[in-house]
C-alpha cells in the first residue's frame, strides 16, 4: 500500500530536523519555534508536529507542557553513558557473531572492510563525511549482523540514534583528518583480522576499545563548544 502525501511529508519532516539537529543547525537547550520551523522547511503545522513527537521518542527533542519543544540537552554523563553501553552491547553481539555467523557473513564483513578503506573521490567535506559515515555504518552493521537477534538489533539502533548528535562532533574531528582517518583503518584492519580467526574474546575486548576511542576526542570538543 502507498504512504500517503501527508505520511510522505511527515517523513520528510522528520529527516530534515533530525539531521539539522546532529549537525548543530539547532543547539542543546534551544527552542523550536514552529514559526521558524514552518519557514526554514517550508511545512505546515501538521507534518512538524509528527516529527517533532518521533524525535521526542528518541530522546533528541524535549517536549515542554503545553510550551512547545527544546532540543535535548547534551551532557558528559550522558555521553559516558550511552558510549559505554553501546561498546557493552556491540561487544556481546559480536561474540555471539562469531559464534552463529558462516561464510556469507565473512565475506560481507571483507567487502564492507574494502569499500570503507578505500580512497574516494568527492564533491566537498559533507559528501565525503556522509560517505565515509554511510560505510563505517554499514561495516559495523555487517559485523553485529551475524549473531542473528532482530531484537538485539534494533536495541543497537535505539542506542546508535540517540548518540548520533555526539558521534558527528567525533566524526568532524576524523574524517576531515588523513592521520585519524589512517589511525581507524589499522584499527578495522586489526578488528577483522581477530573477527576471521574466530577470537572471541579478543574481539570483544578490541570491539570495546574501538567504540570507546571516540569519548575524550568528544569530550575535548564539548569543552571546547561550550556544551560541558
Amino acid at each position: 500500500m502507498e504512504s500517503s502525501p501527508r505520511q510522505n511529508l511527515g517523513i520528510s519532516a522528520y529527516h530534515w530536523l533530525k539531521r539539522d539537529i546532529i549537525r548543530g543547525a539547532f543547539q542543546p537547550g534551544e527552542k523550536l519555534l514552529m514559526s521558524r520551523l514552518k519557514e526554514r522547511y517550508d511545512l505546515g503545522i501538521g507534518p512538524l508536529r509528527e516529527a517533532l513527537s518521533q524525535l521526542v521518542a528518541e530522546r533528541l527533542v524535549v517536549a515542554i507542557s503545553q510550551r512547545g519543544y527544546r532540543v535535548a540537552p547534551m551532557s558528559l554523563a550522558e555521553l559516558a553513558d550511552l558510549y559505554d553501553a553501546r561498546a557493552q552491547i556491540e561487544a556481546m553481539m559480536l561474540r555471539l557473531a562469531i559464534e552463529r555467523g558462516d561464510d556469507a557473513w565473512e565475506a560481507g564483513i571483507l567487502g564492507r572492510a574494502h569499500t570503507l578503506a578505500k580512497v574516494m573521490e568527492v564533491n566537498g567535506p559533507d559528501e565525503l563525511l556522509d560517505i565515509w559515515d554511510a560505510r563505517h555504518k554499514d561495516f559495523h552493521t555487517a559485523i553485529v549482523g551475524g549473531c542473528n537477534s532482530p531484537h538485539l538489533l534494533q536495541v543497537r539502533e535505539t542506542l546508535f540514534n540517540q548518540v548520533e548528535r555526539y558521534r558527528h562532533l567525533w566524526l568532524r574531528e576524523t574524517v576531515f583528518s588523513d592521520e585519524a582517518l589512517e589511525r581507524k583503518r589499522q584499527e578495522h584492519a586489526a578488528l577483522v583480522e581477530v573477527i576471521l580467526a574466530r577470537d572471541a574474546e579478543r574481539a570483544a575486548e578490541m570491539m570495546r576499545e574501538h567504540l570507546m576511542t571516540p569519548v575524550p576526542i568528544i569530550t575535548e570538543v564539548m569543552h571546547r563548544r561550550g556544551l560541558a
